[in-house]
């Protein structure tokens, strides 16, 4: 009896499919007019190219009412169907509720659809419809299963491109690499202007891109890109018009900081890297922040370490025939002294000793290199020696 029940009910179903197939481009009409006036978002995508939706829609129905009459046979071609709509729509960026929305009024179309042609042709018939109702819902919830499944697919991917073009313009404009016709592109990209004011923050040890260390060395509020690198990770920070927005007195357990001079533009990032670079180098094992700005002769030595090290070798490299407790002794003495503004009598203290000591030993250092730390310009190449004593040993 089940059986004969399910075969007249296949009857009167594949009847009223043939019918509604007729009338197609009708109920295809009929689905866009009530999306248009209950879906913003389809009203919006008819504006936009009302061929292409209604060809969609169309394409969508045939596919569901010829899987009524053929269920193995237009299965995976209404799949592919709805699948790509799913993808197209992600795409476009139209929000997935509406599109669930509209497959499930396609879905009540064609049901209603069915009941209507049964009850105009064959009255008697449409109890006998029940017996496929469950099976029409099921198909109609596969498919919004399947067009959802499609969607954040293809939102994902697309998010994925997406990070993925920013980390590679990020990356240009690090390297100095960037092309000047894709600057409004990672302008746009990285929500920064492409002419405003900037420094890099190099971030190494201790602390991870917008996280602790990283982000406290920014004031608050400050507009950032963070770029994680190979050695180090990068902010990109817009550096407005004031005073820098780099707060060097907190900083994560551990992190070492370096903090660029500013630059003009994102075309001159590049350059702002490597500034970082250079402060991050002057930054001690045990971390801090050093801004470039205030360290200008140790970055000078460290940028061009040959010469460095031959500053060290003309200004100290006397001291090499004494014995290593007592070189190091004149040049702990000179390097405090230097410390305390040329005063002697600070440095002292400092060095626990008297007064006439420290001069003792600074005279003793002139003799020895035949430099006079009364000349600026002894003076001065004695002081970059001792920087890069520090910095490249």
């Amino acid at each position: 009896m089940r059986s004969l029940i399910d075969a007249d009910a296949l009857r009167v179903l594949h009847r009223a499919a043939r019918v509604l197939l007729d009338d197609l481009p009708q109920h295809t009409d009929g689905l866009l007019a009530v999306l248009q006036e209950q879906e913003p978002a389809y009203r919006a995508a008819v504006e936009a190219d009302a061929t292409t939706t209604w060809q969609e829609v169309h394409r969508s129905l045939r596919h569901s009412i010829s899987s009524l009459l053929d269920p193995r046979g237009a299965r995976d071609a209404a799949r592919r169907c709805t699948w790509k709509i799913g993808a197209v729509r992600a795409e476009q960026g139209l929000p997935l509720d509406a599109l669930l929305h509209a497959f499930r009024l396609g879905g009540s179309l064609v049901w209603q659809g069915l009941v209507d042609e049964t009850s105009r042709s064959a009255p008697e018939d449409v109890r006998l419809l029940v017996h496929v109702a469950s099976d029409v819902w099921d198909f109609v919830d596969e498919h919004c299963t399947l067009v959802a499944d499609a969607y954040r697919q293809t939102e994902r991917q697309l998010a994925w491109r997406r990070e993925n073009r920013v980390r590679l313009l990020a990356a240009a404009l690090l390297d100095g690499t960037s092309r000047i016709a894709d600057l409004p592109e990672a302008a746009q990209a990285l929500a920064l202007p492409e002419h405003g004011r900037y420094v890099v923050v190099a971030v190494a040890g201790g602390a991870a891109p917008g996280c602790s260390g990283a982000q406290a060395a920014l004031a608050p509020g400050v507009r950032v890109h963070w770029h994680t690198g190979v050695d180090a990770d990068y902010g990109i920070v817009l550096a407005g018009d004031g005073t820098e927005p780099v707060v060097p007195e907190e900083q994560a357990a551990g992190a070492r900081i370096g903090v660029s001079s500013a630059v003009r533009g994102l075309s001159a990032v590049g350059e702002a890297r490597r500034l970082a670079d250079t402060a991050l180098s002057l930054c001690p094992g045990e971390g801090g922040t050093i801004r470039l700005t205030e360290h200008l002769p140790a970055a000078l030595v460290v940028s061009s370490p040959g010469l460095g090290a031959a500053l060290v070798e003309r200004l100290l490299g006397p001291l090499a025939h004494l014995e290593p407790a007592d070189a190091e002794v004149l040049l702990d003495t000179l390097a405090t002294w230097l410390a305390c503004d040329g005063s002697a009598q600070r440095a002292s203290r400092r060095l626990y000793c008297h007064r006439n000591t420290v001069l003792n030993r600074l005279r003793r250092y002139e003799q020895l290199t035949g430099r006079s730390l009364s000349r600026p310009t002894d003076l001065t190449e004695t002081t970059l020696a001792l920087t890069a004593r520090t910095f490249l040993t």
